[in-house]
This record gives structure tokens, C-alpha cells and sequence, in this order.
């Protein structure tokens, strides 16, 4: 999850309805991208489950859950997470080596752009979950989240569209990866399922 933006029109992310809440009650750990903008945002993710947040820009305060950048390791997938990856598009070397020099990752998630993005380049899986409250940076709805499931030889990311608020279409496009020993064995593309040599297409 990433870019929630409040206190702002909203003060909780419920007030749009049950649909964060739902995704967030089935996970084990949310990792929150930056731009929590408001502590209560944490408090409110921890009800389910214990959150770690990369501080975005908008973020002005101090919290021991949050660090400009986080790091955490699950099932032998090292995970790196910090707000601010643009250009997102660029090389994966040149976009670790700003980011992250010396480092090495598996996962690299990131937020700022409100556009979600679900990519497997050079050995990392690169992941924005846009925004759940302004996606594509439109008026207050339903937006996106991502979702990521591990065990030690496979991975599944994946980009999930929460709906639509009520005459406010979702522009956010759901796409997933799943990864196995390296390679992808399966993806889609706005509910498509789409050849792993046709991922460069879209990406």
C-alpha cells in the first residue's frame, strides 16, 4: 500500500468503504510506500496486521515503523523499500545503484507516482502499488494495493484494483507475477494472461 494521502477529505481509509479493510484483514504484513502524510494512517493499518512505512516526501514526523528506507528479508526474498524510485523505467542497475548503491535486492517496492507498476527486470521485482485513496493522482476513490506471497523458491506479486466508488471510475489496472526459481511461469494483464516474452509489451 502506498500514497494514502490523510488526514485529507477522509480521516481513515474505511470512510470509502469496507474495501482496504478487507484486503489488509488477510495480511501478515503491510508494507506502507511513503506518503502516510498522518501517524493515525499506521495506527489504523496496524488493527491488522504490523506495518512498516518508507517515509515519502509529505511525511513529517517521527515513528519508530517508519525509515526512509526499509529492509527485511521473508523466505529468503531480500526486500528493499523506499518512497521515491523515478524514473522508474530506467535500467534496474542505474535504478538500484541511486537508490540503493552496494546493495542487493529481490524485491525493490516503491511509491510517489500514484501509478501502479508490476515488473520482473534484471533478477528484481520491482513494485508500486500506486494508491489506494488517489490513483493516477484523480479526485478522492477506490484505487489500488499490492499484494505479495512467498515461500523459498516462489513468489507471487501481484497488482489488485479495489473497485469503483460510486461514479468515480478506477483507473488502476490489476496485473500479476509469479515466479518460480528465477523464472516467471505465469502473468496477466488487466485479467488477461499474457506469455512470459510478451511482458516487455507492457511494461
Amino acid at each position: 500500500i502506498s500514497d494514502t494521502h490523510l488526514p485529507s477529505l477522509m480521516r481513515h481509509l474505511d470512510e470509502l468503504g469496507p474495501e482496504i479493510g478487507d484486503f489488509l484483514s488477510d495480511v501478515e504484513l503491510i508494507l506502507h510506500g511513503g506518503d502516510v502524510v498522518g501517524r493515525t494512517v499506521i495506527d489504523w493499518c496496524e488493527q491488522y496486521a504490523p506495518t512498516l512505512v518508507s517515509l515519502g516526501n509529505n511525511d513529517i514526523f517521527d515513528d519508530p515503523r517508519a525509515a526512509d528506507v526499509q529492509r527485511l528479508t521473508v523466505d529468503g526474498w531480500r526486500i528493499a523499500m523506499t518512497h521515491e524510485l523515478r524514473p522508474e523505467g530506467r535500467p534496474m542497475a542505474q535504478l538500484l545503484q541511486a537508490t540503493l548503491p552496494d546493495e542487493e535486492v529481490d524485491i525493490l517496492i516503491g511509491g510517489d507516482t500514484h501509478l501502479e507498476r508490476l515488473e520482473y527486470r534484471a533478477g528484481v521485482v520491482l513494485i508500486n502499488s500506486g494508491s489506494p485513496t488517489l490513483p493516477h493522482h484523480k479526485d478522492t476513490r477506490l484505487g489500488t494495493v499490492a499484494l505479495i506471497e512467498t515461500a523459498p523458491d516462489r513468489l507471487h506479486a501481484e497488482i489488485i484494483s479495489l473497485g469503483h466508488t460510486e461514479g468515480r471510475a478506477n483507473p488502476g489496472i490489476p496485473q500479476h507475477v509469479e515466479i518460480k526459481a528465477g523464472r516467471i511461469v505465469a502473468a496477466s494483464y488487466d485479467g488477461s494472461p499474457v506469455e512470459p516474452d510478451e511482458l516487455s509489451a507492457l511494461i
